[in-house]
């Protein structure tokens, strides 16, 4: 099971649908990987109902704190197993992203960015401003040291990397903004590829490669 996960008001802005496609995608792979955000999501859909009968036409800043407090704890309740076939093996959902390119991850056409990063740009497959990329860290290599202008969400689709918040795996979602500066590096055994949303261009921070940022996109 994933260990880092979308927080609860990104998987309410799920839920509630609000979310830009790319986002959407994200946390749905993400979920697909993850029991216990299931269990999240399922609590919150479930509650939604609830939260519109009990404040019909309120915001969701306007909900009474008692409330919202009692919905976040029966959130944080143990999530359910993932649902199992007749067989007893757990089922295997079609990969969302896959269906969205017509091709595998290895066949998409990828460019050399920076020393051991290789992306390809899906920006035009959505219709938001946001930039989403698939960047590939080859096996045992090292991104370069950046900050963010703006968000950063990514999910870890193939391999792992590590960096100073931890080990991130298959699976694994992270939120990164301007007060995160880090460095990922690709486990070795197997090339790290991940899906990022970012909402402005990334800022490097290396001694060198810093001269590079007023020609980042």
């Amino acid at each position: 099971m994933s260990m880092h996960h979308p927080d609860e008001m990104l998987l309410m802005e799920y839920s509630a649908g609000t979310l830009s496609e790319p986002m959407a995608l994200c946390i749905r792979m993400h979920l697909e990987k993850c029991s216990h955000c299931r269990g999240q999501l399922d609590m919150l859909n479930s509650l939604g109902a609830i939260m519109m009968d009990h404040d019909a036409g309120k915001t969701r800043n306007e909900l009474a704190d008692d409330l919202f407090d009692n919905i976040m704890q029966q959130v944080e309740k143990t999530a359910p197993e993932p649902p199992e076939t007749a067989a007893g093996a757990v089922q295997e959902p079609i990969d969302p992203l896959r269906k969205l390119l017509g091709k595998d991850l290895h066949s998409l056409p990828w460019k050399r960015q920076l020393g051991d990063v290789s992306v390809c740009d899906l920006t035009d497959y959505f219709g938001s401003e946001e930039r989403v990329t698939l960047q590939k860290l080859c096996a045992g290599g090292r991104a370069p040291a950046h900050s963010h202008n703006g968000q950063e969400a990514t999910l870890v689709l193939t391999g792992a990397f590590a960096d100073g918040n931890g080990v991130f795996e298959k699976g694994d979602f992270v939120l990164l903004d301007e007060h995160h500066d880090h460095q990922p590096v690709a486990l070795h055994g197997e090339d790290c590829i991940t899906l990022s949303v970012m909402t402005a261009p990334v800022r490097l921070t290396g001694r060198f490669t810093r001269l590079l940022n007023p020609f980042i996109r």
